[in-house]
């Protein structure tokens, strides 16, 4: 069992190697990053959802450690994790005329040498935020803002999790990937449900199988798995609840180059092979942007906008990709890309000629099995 427990807030800071330093809310509205100014590390929030982006410092009496992370609340609020020797201390930020307001909302702590605790992405609605507490055999998920007193541990699963995809509107079913026995596969906990734990993806017994992205409103998950090449993990997709097999497809294998999938265009309802997916390439001359959709054979290549905070941004439901960035002369910039859609690149040429791959045989590639995913429309 994961040894945390609730303690009173307290300053101070003593922190491990740097996190996330940029997360977008699910709505992009609102986004926090931990900024530089010369040496001193802050906390920044954007505002994403008006005419034009704008940053609002939110400083401490202190510089932060480099490994503080910040995450947006809906309503504006950036929530702040600071480690105190083995208590991690949770706080809002907001902006009061010239200064910054601190709520501080409690703090858990882990006596158990070696636990990792960090946040998990923003959760859709925007009210609470979670975090994950990783010992060496259990991993417990804490409500860490948005309870009615404080932090609160919601959920208790076995092995060490890791990752964390949120698969409904409400916020209420969370994938995470489970490392147990050896393999890694993903499972689904059920926060409406006294954390039930449920298999998700599980291709074959002996593979590794990871979740990446999810979208609720097509069903297409983005996932990494070695099973159809063992020992060498593959790009993949499916779609929830569907017998069909997961395809690997060859136009993912990008040679010399690392591709990290971070976010999957909303809103195209029961269509997920028309779905964009943005990619990030990272390659010896640097990197870059791709886009992709399952319709197509081919990876478009996009040169990222200088100072890109590398790995973020988010799709409307009308196909533009929105990425953010820091320059010296645009401290808050959102750059807008607009690729062009799967009906003109089904016109065009595929540049890879290497077929999809499908998984080995499963009886359900990716695993609902009794669909927790249903348990939320009908509960």
């Amino acid at each position: 069992m994961t040894a945390c427990a609730i303690e009173s807030p307290s300053t101070g800071a003593e922190h491990e190697a740097p996190t996330t330093r940029y997360a977008i809310t699910a709505d992009g509205a609102y986004a926090a990053r931990l900024a530089l100014d010369g040496e001193s590390w802050f906390p920044e929030r954007w505002t994403l959802d008006g005419p034009e982006p704008y940053a609002v410092p939110l400083p401490g009496g202190q510089p932060e450690e480099p490994g503080t992370e910040v995450h947006p609340m809906g309503d504006g609020r950036v929530l702040i994790h600071r480690l105190v020797e083995r208590r991690h201390a949770f706080s809002l930020l907001y902006p009061t005329g010239p200064g910054t307001g601190e709520l501080q909302v409690g703090a858990v702590e882990c006596p158990e040498p070696g636990t990792r605790f960090t946040l998990l992405p923003p959760a859709p609605g925007g009210e609470r935020a979670y975090a994950l507490a990783v010992g060496e055999t259990s991993t417990a998920v804490w409500l860490v803002a948005g309870g009615a007193f404080g932090p609160e541990r919601v959920a208790e699963v076995p092995g060490q999790c890791s990752g964390g995809v949120w698969l409904d509107p409400a916020g209420r079913m969370l994938a995470l990937d489970r490392e147990l026995g050896g393999r890694t596969k993903t499972v689904v906990v059920d926060l409406g449900r006294d954390g039930e734990v449920s298999p998700l993806l599980q291709i074959t017994p002996d593979s590794h199988d990871r979740l990446l992205l999810a979208d609720p409103d097509s069903g297409l998950v983005v996932i990494s798995s070695d099973a159809a090449s063992p020992g060498r993990e593959r790009l993949g997709w499916g779609v929830m609840g569907s017998t069909l097999p997961v395809r690997f497809p060859g136009a993912l294998r990008l040679p010399d180059c690392a591709v990290t999938p971070f976010a999957i265009q909303p809103g195209q309802v029961l269509t997920p092979e028309n779905c964009a997916v943005a990619l990030r390439v990272d390659g010896p001359l640097g990197t870059w942007v791709g886009t992709w959709r399952p319709a197509e054979r081919r990876v478009r290549h996009l040169p990222a906008p200088e100072g890109w905070l590398a790995g973020s941004g988010l799709w409307t439901a009308e196909g533009v990709l929105r990425l953010p960035y820091a320059t010296a002369q645009t401290p808050c910039g959102v750059a807008e890309l607009n690729p062009p859609g799967a009906e003109a690149a089904a016109e065009e040429p595929a540049e890879s000629p290497d077929p999809e791959e499908p998984e080995p045989q499963a009886p359900r590639p990716v695993p609902l099995r009794e669909a927790p995913l249903g348990k939320v429309a009908t509960g």
